[in-house]
């Protein structure tokens, strides 16, 4: 807490100063964008290069000028007093600000990204809580958390009947007891229920843990606490499709571009990819949807802009094969044989080989 305390008073100092000696006051931020950030894979993640965005106070930002230490004095106020708020809150604060309120939430939002980049911590720590649901959780895992009172709860995530455990937006004070084999993190609700309904997770000795498509930070956070504490490998299904590959997949194991100033805490560096590949979908003759224009657009830029695409040739050649096919398929397409398949060979076949995962 203290670390955005002192962050808030080195800037309010620094504009203050500058303001005093007559000169215009400058607030930089590093720029968040894939053209901004390497990836190194024995770090496993992207890293920002150092490239900064400077905001000086002029005609045209003084609106996002003024609603920067705007917002930056709420996070002060809500850190002080151990107090918290979302966002969407926040943009109903603003409409205190006068001529500086936000308009629509976009745009608050993106002025705390700028925040939280600009001190290099989380929202979180700034105060600031997402509204987004932060996964569902069933399986071999004991999650220990806290009660108003501050004594231990156990949630056992094997007694949710049909229902599974959902990890909160906050996950740093929970501690974990499991002896399952792996995690996998799932991509759609639907294949999760289906895994869940069944017991596969019996089967399998595993936890399931479904992202709901791109995995919120809470669910990547939780991922890579409870693969690092218990020491335990993580597996992703997702659909065999761009967005599965290069949004899905990519933001969990290495991060994106966007959020490089704390990709080090939220993704899953030892994260491997076995969900439907190019190659399944030749091998198992799955039924496709053809590629379309935001399908290619979406490899294009992966091939041309990625690091982490143009480091792993196993993805190059991934994408290069779904090109040549023009097809993307489902993890549902495996119901054309029965609607079990994928508990009784498909998640069976590729445990067992792990020559047909990516990395």
């Amino acid at each position: 807490m203290s670390k955005v305390l002192e962050g808030i008073k080195k800037t309010a100092t620094e504009v203050y100063s500058s303001i005093t000696k007559k000169k215009l006051p400058t607030i930089s931020m590093p720029i968040r964008s894939l053209q901004n950030v390497t990836y190194d894979p024995k770090e496993g993640y992207f890293e920002l290069k150092g490239k900064m965005l400077s905001r000086t106070l002029t005609a045209s930002t003084i609106k996002t000028f003024a609603q920067t230490l705007l917002m930056m004095n709420e996070s002060k106020k809500i850190v002080e007093t151990d107090d918290m708020a979302t966002k969407r809150e926040i943009y109903y604060v603003s409409k205190n600000w006068g001529d500086a309120m936000f308009r629509e939430q976009p745009e608050s939002d993106t002025v705390m990204d700028d925040i939280e980049a600009m001190m290099e911590v989380n929202r979180e720590q700034l105060g600031f809580a997402p509204e987004e649901k932060g996964g569902d959780v069933a399986g071999a895992l004991v999650v220990i958390d806290k009660d108003e009172g501050g004594k231990d709860i156990k949630i056992d995530c094997t007694r949710f009947g049909s229902g599974a455990y959902s990890v909160p937006t906050s996950v740093e004070g929970l501690r974990f007891e499991t002896k399952a084999n792996f995690i996998l993190a799932i991509e759609t609700a639907g294949m999760f229920q289906r895994l869940v309904k069944h017991g596969y997770w019996k089967k399998a000795n595993c936890i399931l843990i479904s992202m709901g498509g791109v995995p919120t930070r809470a669910c990547r956070r939780f991922i890579r606490r409870l693969s690092d504490e218990k020491k335990i490998p993580v597996y992703v299904f997702t659909d065999g499709d761009p967005y599965g590959y290069l949004n899905i997949y990519r933001t969990l194991k290495v991060g994106s571009g966007n959020a490089a100033h704390i990709n080090k805490y939220f993704c899953v560096p030892q994260a491997k990819f076995m969900g439907v590949t190019p190659q399944d979908i030749i091998d198992y003759k799955l039924p496709t949807h053809p590629l379309k224009d935001v399908d290619l657009k979406r490899i294009k830029d992966g091939m041309k802009n990625d690091p982490f695409v143009q480091e792993h040739r196993e993805w190059e050649n991934a994408l290069n094969l779904m090109v040549k096919l023009g097809k993307r398929a489902e993890q549902q397409a495996f119901a054309k044989y029965n609607l079990n398949f994928v508990i009784d060979k498909y998640l069976p076949d590729k445990l067992k080989n792990n020559k047909t995962w990516l990395p």
